[in-house]
């Protein structure tokens, strides 16, 4: 039997097809500007954003987006310029993970629920569980993200790879650098439905950075970063349909990973050339 012909594989597609998409475009500018750990950092507030949202009663989608994009912002006005303060993402990040502890404590001891299943979720991600309602809220929001990043990828590709001429013809790094850490605050939370938050930040990183050693064009890289991501995307939920013992998470994951080792043991790292002349 085809898998087209199950709705939870089509809404899966649908949502995981945009997430991937999104995830590629904002992962490769991710590698590209060393905020790897920044990723990192915000996989652990999706997971606590989105329990406190659960122990006090709402939508965890409201608490992912609503407490990554925030801290997004907050680190970039407590970063310098354009880019994160490695020390600042250290001084919270123990703390947030032990918060998100908390609200999962006081979700599963507090609320009589019958969504057991809820934590698990936020942490691997439920993608063959999403309704068509929320694939495709998922899917737009994902393209809304794809669109911002293609808005602003010019001036950030130039702020990315020589910060000081950029400011001094005048691109506003630091603004570009707090929209680009909220689109990456909002691509976490949309990657969290799809691979959960301990998971999402390899399908920010691995495909970017897989993309980077394969050719030293930026927006070769750019597009390549998003195709690989996509199609990785595909692979895992196909060998997970195929395979029902592997859960999407994971297949997604393996899959991402395979991709960037053959990259990494195959391929020489090109050198990301310094000028624009292809912008």
């Amino acid at each position: 039997m085809s898998a087209f012909t199950h709705p939870y594989f089509v809404h899966a597609l649908l949502a995981g097809t945009a997430i991937a998409l999104a995830a590629g475009l904002v992962g490769y500018f991710l590698v590209l500007r060393a905020q790897v750990f920044t990723g990192d950092a915000l996989s652990h507030v999706a997971f606590t954003g989105a329990l406190a949202a659960l122990a006090l009663g709402y939508d965890l989608r409201l608490g992912l987006f609503a407490a990554t994009v925030l801290f997004a912002v907050l680190l970039g006005a407590l970063g310098r310029r354009s880019r994160t303060d490695d020390v600042a993402i250290g001084s919270v990040f123990s703390w947030i993970l032990g918060l998100g502890v908390f609200f999962l404590t006081l979700y599963t001891t507090s609320r009589n629920t019958g969504n057991g299943t809820a934590g698990v979720n936020v942490l691997f991600g439920s993608i063959f569980g999403l309704s068509s309602g929320q694939a495709e809220l998922a899917a737009v929001v994902a393209c809304f993200i794809c669109l911002a990043v293609l808005a602003i990828a010019r001036p950030l590709l130039f702020a990315s790879i020589d910060e000081a001429v950029a400011a001094a013809r005048r691109v506003p790094v630091r603004l570009l650098g707090i929209a680009f850490l909220i689109l990456v605050g909002a691509c976490a939370a949309e990657a969290a439905q799809a691979v959960g938050s301990l998971l999402l930040l390899g399908l920010l990183a691995a495909p970017a950075g897989a993309a980077s050693r394969l050719t030293d064009r930026p927006y070769h890289s750019l597009a390549l970063s998003a195709g690989l991501a996509v199609a990785e995307m595909w692979a895992g939920l196909a060998l997970s349909y195929y395979v029902p013992q592997l859960p999407p998470s994971f297949a997604i994951m393996a899959v991402a990973t395979a991709v960037y080792a053959v990259a990494l043991i195959g391929v020489r790292r090109p050198r990301v050339r310094p000028g624009l002349a292809e912008a």
